[in-house]
């Protein structure tokens, strides 16, 4: 969990780490107090383990968030109301996870903060209930409660609490059991229901007398009635029963899936701000059954807490994730308020308005401008002011009839930005104008934020320049030339620079296009509308074939297609295993068949598939992609098919668009139908080497030193199985290397020609082609890649600039994962993402080293072309890929 985008390996081991070095930091403290050298009290000890975990945090996100996050949590403990943090509640399912929770647990705990922890124990007591023989009996969803029901949930509730307090107590983590005396409860229906009770009072005396003593309140949901009777309660209504009583900042409701997810896309929902969504959402036809329930009774709980109360759904692995980080990790859920759109200032109000511009104008703030200028600026021309109604968040949206919108202005409150109200006063604009431009300054801590929303960027003079629906670099400079001519944007702007071809959009001054999808590592939150999830990609359902299914990448592909909510696996080819069943896809059964030439240019033609993968031996693929054309020819109806080569054949053809959307942009790979899938070492020695661009040094070739599991090399036809299926082995077996690497391919290696080749296409000067020296190994480890850049720079630069422009490049980037660390193999192995770290500078300034990681089979092969398959059929680019 060194990373915003592996949590949930924080939670397993770097949460681990922590907590442990915290114990015996504590540990040394007290044998130096019993010897007589006690060096620092035990409130130094405290603050030292909270100052080493907030550290920790500080990989999640920015350290500004993480830090804000903190002060607002910390702000609400109160001595007077001490558990006003967050109410917990617990899932039985995970607490069968107990120790990835307690790690949880134990790190807010470390940082000084005390949730109120409440847990079910449903599948635990269905369990023992099976065992017995008792079969459970259910009224309207309620669970019916006899005496001997009864006797065993008090039994099982007992049980897992102490579970839970006995695994916090093992991390150094304080914690009391509080099974009874705090709910006390009516009979909801003696006759229809039992022994199941309403909830009439909360005491929160024994919770905040426990935070007060420095542990955490671990409850159960059994009350007691006035009479002292045992009576069970539904364990999320006695959560939202604590809420309503506490009115805690947030609402925690931890599951096993980690959110709520979209009823037809199975998408997880970012946000539902339930002011704007919640009738809407009711009519949903997905939303029914328990996911209606649940967001009736979100809503009802949230309608009695203040409007800074917020509800999370999320998996204990992602906790911190989305309790300190702005862009979160589950779906949040809040009351929010109802956005306007005012095209006067006087309708809105000129005293509020006066008052934000006042209060939050960075250039108001700087003295370089006045309230009295920015009113006259606006009402130059026609405008919409944006905003919610407490003005946590407003935007000014410049647009004279005829021309390019500009946002004038954009500023949002601390509560603006902690709630999401800012990206929902953006997606309203976005609903009003299909392209806007924009500027930010250069050093904005929240630049991020604007990169993550913009189709592409450039910087002058200190500000960047950023919009979005634009597909042209020549339409861009059109555009801002229009602008100055208007007075309506600075000249520092011009020029643009030279114009690009649509796919190297945003490529000027080496900065890339941004995704207006991606979530990571950024200030503001960029979480969307649950009732938008579907808006901006297609849900069709198509059918896709694979020929060349038999080797590792085939098999990695299948895997993936079997998630993928649309897009459906319908024919593969293999001459070795033609009439075996194809394993490791789940979706319907397939046989492998031996797809022909002529077979495939029949299939095209009759419009049997939407999209072709070859995933063949180098030297293959034409034949097949020539019978593709051909029968795309004599289509009677519907497009051509798209079809992506996962070999090196057209990776450097033309009229074939280059798949890495990290650097060259997604727009032409959106309009393609013939896609050239990068080669695992040509696509982590391309994202290790683009950022460095501006600093290639004109006599020196970048370096990239690559070590490959040897699934890397291939498979080769091994013995029949038992049931006389054919099988493959890999070319390079684990026991030849003897457990050290072997080097190969030592000059002229092909992803060397190919990553040099398409780097050159982001240099300016065509004369500077980039070369660069790759020298490959492989390893006796299945899967993963590391690669280890040493380049030379013209200019002297601090290992924190170079930092720097990875963060500025892959920030927003969801598959990209930027940590401080070297990136070893379990940094890589099974993920599906590149991760990169590491990053140096030699001490006379000239040369840097980085080191950069990915999954051969994955982000290397298999991941990266469902990527670019799922953006030339029209889906949401990460649609079947699992985020981590």
């Amino acid at each position: 969990m060194l990373s915003a985008t592996r949590i949930s390996a924080l939670s397993s081991r770097g949460a681990r780490q922590a907590v442990v070095a915290s114990q015996r930091q504590g540990a040394v403290s007290v044998v130096r107090k019993k010897t007589g050298i006690q060096t620092r009290s035990i409130q130094s000890v405290a603050q030292t383990d909270r100052d080493t975990i907030t550290r920790l945090l500080y990989s999640l996100g920015s350290k500004r968030e993480v830090e804000r996050h903190l002060r607002i949590f910390s702000s609400a403990s109160h001595p007077s109301q001490p558990a006003k943090f967050a109410v917990i509640k617990v899932g039985g399912a995970v607490l069968d996870n107990l120790d990835e929770l307690a790690l949880s647990l134990s790190f807010l705990y470390r940082v000084g903060l005390y949730p109120v922890v409440l847990h079910g124990a449903g599948p635990q007591m269905n369990d023992i209930l099976d065992s017995e023989g008792i079969v459970p009996d259910y009224i309207d969803g309620i669970r019916v409660t006899d005496a001997k029901t009864l006797q065993t949930a008090r039994r099982v509730f007992l049980e897992q609490n102490l579970k839970l307090v006995g695994a916090l107590e093992k991390l150094g983590t304080r914690a009391r059991p509080i099974t009874s005396g705090v709910f006390t409860a009516d009979y909801l229906d003696r006759d229809k229901y039992g022994l199941v009770g309403k909830i009439t009072r909360v005491d929160k005396r024994p919770l905040e007398a426990s935070i007060r003593a420095g542990a955490l309140p671990i409850l159960t949901s059994l009350a007691e009635s006035p009479e002292g009777q045992i009576l069970n309660v539904n364990a999320d209504i006695a959560a939202g029963e604590l809420a309503k009583e506490l009115e805690p900042m947030k609402i925690v409701f931890l599951n096993d899936k980690g959110g709520m997810f979209h009823g037809v896309t199975g998408e997880k929902l970012d946000v539902i701000n339930l002011d704007e969504e919640y009738d809407q959402l009711l009519k949903e036809p997905w939303v029914k059954y328990g996911t209606k329930l649940k967001l009736r009774e979100f809503k009802e709980l949230l309608d009695h807490l203040p409007r800074s109360s917020s509800v999370a759904v999320i998996s204990a692995s992602n906790l911190q994730r989305e309790l300190f980080t702005d862009s979160g990790a589950g779906t949040l859920i809040r009351r929010g308020y109802k956005l306007f759109k005012h095209t006067s200032i006087e309708s809105l109000g000129a005293d509020r308005l006066r008052q934000v511009i006042h209060d939050r104008d960075p250039e108001v703030l700087a003295g370089t401008s006045s309230v009295t200028g920015v009113f006259n600026d606006i009402k130059k021309a026609p405008f919409t002011i944006y905003g919610d109604e407490p003005l946590d968040a407003i935007a000014i949206i410049s647009h004279p009839e005829g021309e390019t919108p500009v946002m004038t202005k954009l500023l949002a409150s601390r509560s603006g930005i902690l709630n999401n109200v800012i990206d929902n006063v953006f997606n309203a604009i976005k609903k009003d104008h299909r392209r806007l431009f924009w500027t930010a300054q250069a050093d904005d801590e929240n630049r991020a934020w604007h990169f993550e929303r913009a189709d592409g960027s450039f910087t002058r003079a200190g500000k960047s320049l950023f919009w979005y629906g634009v597909q042209d670099v020549a339409e861009v400079e059109k555009i801002v030339k229009g602008f100055d001519e208007k007075g309506r944007i600075e000249r520092s702007y011009l020029p643009v620079g030279p114009s690009a071809p649509p796919h190297r959009l945003g490529t000027v001054d080496g900065t890339r296009s941004y995704s207006t999808l991606a979530r990571r590592n950024v200030p503001f939150s960029t979480r969307g509308y649950a009732t938008a999830a579907t808006q901006s990609s297609s849900t069709e359902p198509k059918r896709l074939a694979l020929v060349g299914a038999r080797g590792y990448t085939g098999q990695a592909l299948t895997t993936l297609l079997s998630g993928h909510p649309f897009l459906n696996l319908t024919h593969v080819s293999s001459r070795q295993l033609a009439g075996y069943p194809l394993q490791g896809y789940t979706k319907s059964p397939v046989t492998y068949s031996d797809l022909s030439v002529a077979d495939v240019e029949r299939m095209e033609k009759d419009g049997e598939v939407d999209a072709w993968v070859m995933a063949l031996p180098n030297g293959v693929c034409k034949p097949f992609v020539d019978a593709v054309d051909r029968g795309a020819k004599e289509r009677a109806a519907g497009e051509a098919s798209v079809v992506v080569d996962l070999g090196a054949d057209y990776r450097f053809e033309e009229g074939w668009t280059y798949g890495l959307p990290e650097i060259y942009g997604r727009s032409a790979v959106r309009t393609s139908k013939r896609i050239s899938n990068p080669g695992c070492y040509a696509t982590s020695s391309q994202l290790l080497i683009a950022p460095l661009l501006k600093y290639l040094h004109p006599a020196a070739l970048p370096t990239v030193f690559g070590v490959s599991g040897y699934s890397g090399a291939g498979t080769v036809s091994g013995s029949n199985d038992p049931d006389g299926r054919p099988t493959t082995v890999p070319k390079v077996s684990p026991e030849s290397l003897a457990g050290g690497f072997r080097a190969y391919s030592l000059t002229d290696h092909i992803h060397e020609r190919e990553a040099g080749a398409h780097l050159s296409s982001l240099i300016v000067d065509p004369k500077n082609a980039v070369k660069i020296a790759f020298v490959p190994s492989v390893a006796p480890w299945f899967s993963g890649i590391i690669s280890t850049l040493s380049m030379p720079l013209s200019e002297k630069v601090s290992a924190k600039d170079i930092k720097a422009l990875y963060v500025e490049r892959y920030g927003g980037e969801k598959l990209i994962n930027i940590q401080a660390g070297v990136p070893v193999l379990q940094d890589v192995e099974n993920k599906h993402g590149w991760t990169v770290g590491g990053f140096q500078v030699h001490s006379d300034g000239d040369r840097a080293v980085v080191v950069g990681g990915l999954d051969n089979l994955l982000k290397g092969a298999a991941t990266q072309c469902l990527q670019n398959l799922n953006l030339a059929l029209g889906y949401d680019e990460y649609a079947g890929i699992p985020i981590q």
